[in-house]
Parts: C-alpha cells; sequence; structure tokens
C-alpha cells in the first residue's frame, strides 16, 4: 500500500488498483491555505459534511470519484466499490467553547490491502467504550488527531491506541505552518510504502511534527523518513 499524506487529515491510500482519499479540506488561502490536492481517486470519504477542512472533494481528480459521507451510513457501514466501510459516530469537543454548538462527525473503518484502516475524523472527546470494544484487535493502520486543543485530548489518544491496538500509527491535524500556501510553502507531499507492519505500536512522523505536543512525549514515538 502507498500513503501519501496532503495536509491535516487528508490522506491518500492506494492498493489493489483502488484509490481512496480521506478527509478533503477546503484549499486556498481564504480558506485552510492548503494547496489543491489536484490527484485522482476512485473514493472519497468525508467524516462529515460540514466542516470545510474535512469535507471538501472538488480539487480531487476523478472519473468517476465517489464521495461518502460517513455520518450518511448505517451503523453497520455500506460497500462502495468494493470497500467495506463503517462509521463510528463521534462530536467536535464538548468542552471548548467555539462559539456555536459542536458538530457531529465520524470516524470510519475499511480494509484495503488487506490492511485494517482506522480514521480519527474529527473527534473532540474521549472515543466511547462502545467503539473501543468494537475496534479492539480489528485495526493495523491509525490515523490518530495528534493535536490536542479542540480534538481528543493526548491521554485519552493513548487510551485509545491501547484499546484498539493498532500495528501502526500516522499523526494527522496538527499544526504545521509549512503546509499553508499563505506561507508561500506547499504541502507535504510525503509518501509511504507500506509492506509488512511487525506488532508493534509505532508512530510514524510524516511531515513537521517539531510543534505537536505528541512529539514530545517520550517512548511513544518512533521517527522515520520516506
Amino acid at each position: 500500500m502507498k500513503i501519501r499524506f496532503y495536509a491535516h487529515a487528508s490522506f491518500r491510500l492506494e492498493a489493489d488498483g483502488l484509490a481512496v482519499i480521506t478527509d478533503s479540506y477546503t484549499p486556498g488561502p481564504e480558506n485552510s491555505g492548503f494547496d489543491p490536492i489536484d490527484e485522482p481517486a476512485d473514493i472519497v470519504i468525508m467524516s462529515s459534511a460540514t466542516d470545510s477542512f474535512h469535507s471538501d472533494p472538488s480539487h480531487v481528480r476523478g472519473d468517476p470519484t465517489v464521495v461518502v459521507n460517513a455520518l450518511e451510513l448505517a451503523p453497520e457501514g455500506a460497500e462502495v466499490r468494493g470497500l467495506q466501510i463503517r462509521p463510528f459516530p463521534a462530536m467536535e469537543s464538548t468542552t471548548l467553547d467555539f462559539g456555536q454548538d459542536p458538530d457531529a462527525n465520524a470516524l470510519y473503518h475499511f480494509t484495503l490491502g488487506g490492511l485494517r484502516i482506522l480514521h480519527m475524523g474529527d473527534i473532540g472527546n474521549p472515543v466511547p467504550q462502545q467503539h473501543l470494544d468494537a475496534l479492539a484487535g480489528n485495526v493495523d493502520v491509525l490515523f490518530a488527531l495528534t493535536g490536542a486543543h479542540a480534538t481528543i485530548a493526548l491521554d485519552d489518544l493513548d487510551a485509545a491506541i491501547d484499546a484498539s491496538g493498532p500495528r501502526l500509527v500516522i499523526p494527522m491535524h496538527y499544526y504545521n505552518n509549512h503546509q499553508r500556501t499563505d506561507n508561500r510553502a506547499h504541502s507535504p507531499s510525503t509518501t509511504l510504502q507500506i509492506g509488512t507492519i511487525t506488532p508493534t505500536r509505532i508512530l510514524t512522523v510524516v511531515g513537521d511534527l517539531a510543534q505537536t505536543p505528541l512529539a514530545r512525549r517520550a517512548g511513544l514515538l518512533t521517527i522515520t523518513s520516506a
């Protein structure tokens, strides 16, 4: 499997002749500040349809590209172009004052290239126990929210990692000013080539994690480059 990180919570995963893009943002300096994706995908999965940082597939190329709002899927999930996608409903932070009510979003789980993937969407609270019970032992690769603040607290993230038992953890949704077009820089184009994953908890750092709180937590990080 090839995994390309664009920015924020957006990745491109490719395996078995299928390309999936997660949580595509609204690009440009007047919006997210990130560069357009401008790459093809067969499926775009969004954790919600209301957050411009997670729900704009307009700059993803493809013919046809199927756009899936995870929140609209049935609890047991649905099959899209041969990909079984299961949602796990969540909310933005219920304790941080956004000046508005927190939005609903979803974690989502799918299997591609023989690897079981969990994307954490935009959850801002501890992962509910019933979700963790369903995910335990069923996650190979976790795309983890590592910026804290408006998203899941790092202690709660640690607990979710322990409970779900992923073999590989990839950070996302952290501040990185090198990604922003208004700083005259390009989004990172880091690509990971994943072959065999050893059953060890690893946090693979893609992009610049120097300003991420999780990067300063001893004993959790293995930093690699690709």
